[in-house]
């Protein structure tokens, strides 16, 4: 009995020698295949393909509007009330309002200057007009150099107070409501937030809080970033794409869509970018304050206003200068914050949305269908699934076939339509999406992190700025880097175990398969490594 029950799971086949390991294995393979794996891999298809579908709906509905929006809707100085702040000879500075200005930063060696001085040459009266500077650095010699500019600037005439904290508590958010509480802040209406690497133009406050003034149900005031490094290297070109299609499309979107289809079920909801945005403080108040819950403590604070019923405004013209990360190693770290944040925030507030009584059930389900789970979510996992797992899988799978409407058209359609924010650099779109697929990995991971609110899903850390700093150690004698941070710093082993698991799905599909995927399958695996082995964005020398 023991002996014909092992020949029934062990065919006489099996008991060869090691030579015939491959031909055991490929037996193994075809005894699971059928009932395990195709139909595992085939549901893996029809789920890849209606998150797609998700996507591109929700693509191409944004896509509409924003051409609507574009031929058909006056522009915000025309749809709200609107009057640029004048001298007033007889009243003297009191027409203006109180604003405040706050910087907070963390270690900004190479660009705290940039911030300081451009907060200190905006055009407001300096007798309404504070600007705080939140230093949470833990180098005392960086602390200093912040202190002392501040200082220098205190003796020209200009209101800055230099604010420190005993501990980074809250990180951003945390140093963002403490300079809130301060005693001179009462008399402020307004405050605006600008990075440590954010460079206003002069003009910024006289043309955004004209809104503010005059429409009492605006909280906030959105502009636009622009990017004083976009051409430094091929890895912030691709950045640019992203953002600019987040800009010119997205927020433009969820500003104007209430003005446009009035209260037809779409929430006016401008996704605050933590800085470069100007805040009324009673909306910021009623909304609860900034909460340290999840690193994207600027999404946390827009979503609880909309909440409340406040406004938001977005102005495409309204542009701050600023830096994107250049190296890969820090653009790593943002995504890693930037798309586990939304997930984690999501799983916090997803009930507290439902419970919310100010809003009806057609705002609840775009808050958390479309600005949550198909925009933070969805758009993450099929770009990753899809392109990077289901669709080699399907390359050794032959039973298991993906329709070309899925896997080329409407990736095609969704692709193009991400474009249309950099028309400038329409001849990088196809490496774009490589790298798209790269990140879409880190992203993934990041996604789950923050909805399992896992062991990273409260991690911060500060995005390096580089400033000149490049500039300046080129010029100064480089001394090699040692062996021992290459491979945490530089190596990516699960960038290149992607790699080489792409590799073998081409070689299958060029050996055995007919649908010529192993085209895009190589390119993706040289994109992954690359990325694997670091070379990817600026290299800076130590």
């Amino acid at each position: 009995m023991t002996e014909v029950s092992t020949n029934a799971l062990f065919p006489e086949t099996f008991q060869g020698t090691a030579a015939d390991i491959a031909g055991q294995i490929g037996l193994m393979w075809e005894l699971i295949k059928a009932p395990l794996i195709v139909p595992l891999l085939r549901a893996a298809v029809y789920i890849c393909l209606a998150m797609e579908l998700m996507l591109f709906i929700e693509r191409l509905y944004m896509g509409i509007v924003i051409v609507l929006v574009k031929l058909f809707m006056k522009k915000p100085d025309k749809r709200y009330n609107w009057e640029p702040m004048r001298d007033d000879l007889e009243i003297g500075n009191e027409g203006f309002p109180m604003v405040l200005v706050q910087i907070p930063m963390f270690n900004e060696k190479e660009v705290y200057k940039i911030s300081i001085g451009a907060a200190c040459n905006l055009s407001w009266p300096a007798d309404r007009l504070v600007i705080q500077v939140l230093d949470d650095s833990t180098d005392p010699l960086i602390k200093d150099l912040v202190e002392k500019e501040c200082l220098r600037w205190a003796n020209k005439g200009i209101n800055i107070r230099y604010q420190i904290r005993e501990n980074r508590g809250g990180y951003k958010a945390g140093a963002l409501k403490e300079g809130l509480k301060r005693d001179y802040v009462k008399d402020c209406e307004y405050v605006v937030i600008f990075d440590a690497d954010f460079r206003p133009e002069p003009d910024f406050l006289r043309r955004a809080i004209p809104f503010l003034v005059h429409n009492s149900e605006i909280a906030l005031v959105q502009g636009r970033w622009r990017f004083v490094n976009a051409n430094e290297c091929l890895l912030t070109r691709m950045q640019e794409m992203s953002l600019d299609y987040h800009f010119t499309v997205e927020q433009e979107v969820g500003s104007s869509t209430h003005a446009f289809f009035g209260f037809n079920g779409r929430w006016n909801l401008v996704n605050f970018t933590g800085t470069g945005g100007v805040w009324r403080i009673a909306a910021i108040n009623e909304a609860g304050g900034w909460k340290d819950r999840t690193t994207v403590e600027d999404m946390d604070l827009a979503v609880r206003a909309s909440l409340k019923g406040w406004k938001f405004l977005y102005l495409g013209d309204l542009q701050v200068k600023s830096e994107l990360p250049s190296t890969f190693k820090a653009f790593r770290f943002q995504q890693h914050r930037w798309s586990c944040g939304p997930a984690n925030l999501f799983r916090k507030m997803v009930m507290e949305i439902v419970r919310n009584k100010r809003v009806n059930i057609w705002k609840k389900f775009y808050v958390i269908y479309s600005f949550f789970f198909v925009r933070k979510i969805i758009a993450h996992m099929v770009t990753f699934f899809f392109f990077c797992v289901v669709l080699p899988l399907s390359l050794l799978v032959p039973e298991v076939e993906i329709p070309t409407w899925g896997a080329i058209y409407i990736p095609c359609i969704i692709t193009t339509l991400n474009s249309v924010g950099t028309p400038r650099s329409i001849h990088l779109l196809f490496y774009w999406i490589l790298f798209e697929n790269v990140m879409a990995f880190q992203r993934t991971k990041a996604t789950f992190i923050g909805l399992l609110e896992a062991k990273r899903a409260n991690e911060w850390v500060v995005t390096e700025k580089l400033g000149d700093a490049l500039k300046n150690k080129e010029k100064t004698k480089q001394t090699k880097k040692p062996r021992g941070s290459l491979f945490g710093d530089r190596i990516l082993p699960q960038e290149l175990g992607f790699a080489v698991f792409l590799f073998f799905c081409g070689c299958y599909d060029v050996l055995y398969g007919k649908s010529q995927y192993f085209l895009y399958i190589f390119l993706q695996v040289i994109t992954f490594t690359i990325a694997g082995f670091g070379y990817i964005g600026t290299i800076v020398p130590s």
